[in-house]
C-alpha cells in the first residue's frame, strides 16, 4: 500500500505554543491616543483546559472580547466586555450550530451558525482560516455570527472563504458584496488587512 502523496493535503499552519502567543494590529488609518501612541488591539492565545482561550483588548471600540475554541478551532464560548465588569454578550454554542446565552435562552436565529465574526478585529477571520481543510483554489460558503460591538446585536451573516495560495486568502460577505484579499503569517493570523487593520508586530 503506497503512502499518501503530501500534495494532495491542504497546507496546514504552524500550531500555536501551548505557553501563549501574542499579535498586535492598529486601525489602517493609524489614530492615536492622548500620548500619541497608536491604539491597538493586544491579542494573547494560551491553551489551558483542554481548549483555546483568545482575549483581544481593543482600544478604539474599548472592548474585550474572549474566545474559547475547541482543538479543531471550532467556537465554543464568546464573551464581550465594554465598561462593566460583568460581560455584556455572553454566548455558547453546543458545536452542532445551535447557539444560546449562557443563562439558557435559545438563539434560534443564530441556528447553523458555524464561526463568529467580531468586526473591530481581524483575529475572528483566522478561525475558519484554521479550520477549513481548503487546497490553494478551494472556496468555502459559511454562516457566522456576527456580532455590532455598539448595539450588541447579533445577526447570521453568510460568508466565502477562498484559498489563493499557501498564505493569501479572498474573504467575501455575500449579502453585501464585501471583498477583500489578505496575506496571513504561518499561524493563520493576518497581516495587513488593508484599509481596515495594520499588523504592527
Amino acid at each position: 500500500m503506497s503512502n499518501p502523496d503530501p500534495s494532495s493535503r491542504p497546507p496546514v499552519y504552524q500550531a500555536f505554543s501551548a505557553d501563549g502567543h501574542t499579535a498586535r494590529w492598529a486601525p489602517w488609518d493609524q489614530p492615536t491616543d492622548d500620548a500619541g501612541e497608536p491604539v491597538h488591539e493586544a491579542l494573547t492565545i494560551v491553551w489551558e483546559n483542554e481548549a483555546w482561550t483568545a482575549s483581544g483588548v481593543v482600544g478604539r471600540e474599548q472592548v474585550h472580547y474572549i474566545l474559547r475554541i475547541s482543538p479543531t478551532w471550532h467556537v465554543r464560548q464568546f464573551l464581550l466586555f465594554r465598561d462593566m465588569e460583568d460581560p455584556d454578550l455572553w454566548l455558547g454554542t453546543d458545536g452542532s450550530g445551535r447557539w444560546g446565552e449562557m443563562n439558557g435562552a435559545h438563539r434560534p436565529e443564530l441556528d447553523g451558525c458555524v464561526d463568529l465574526d467580531l468586526p473591530c478585529t481581524p483575529f475572528t477571520n483566522t478561525l475558519p482560516i484554521r479550520r477549513l481543510p481548503l487546497h490553494v483554489g478551494d472556496t468555502a460558503d459559511i454562516t457566522v455570527a456576527y456580532v455590532d460591538v455598539e448595539t450588541l446585536d447579533v445577526q447570521p451573516d453568510h460568508q466565502r472563504y477562498t484559498r489563493l495560495d499557501t498564505h493569501r486568502w479572498r474573504f467575501e460577505q455575500l449579502e453585501t458584496g464585501w471583498t477583500q484579499e489578505f496575506e496571513v503569517d504561518r499561524f493563520g493570523l493576518i497581516r495587513d488587512y488593508p484599509n481596515l487593520f495594520r499588523r504592527m508586530d
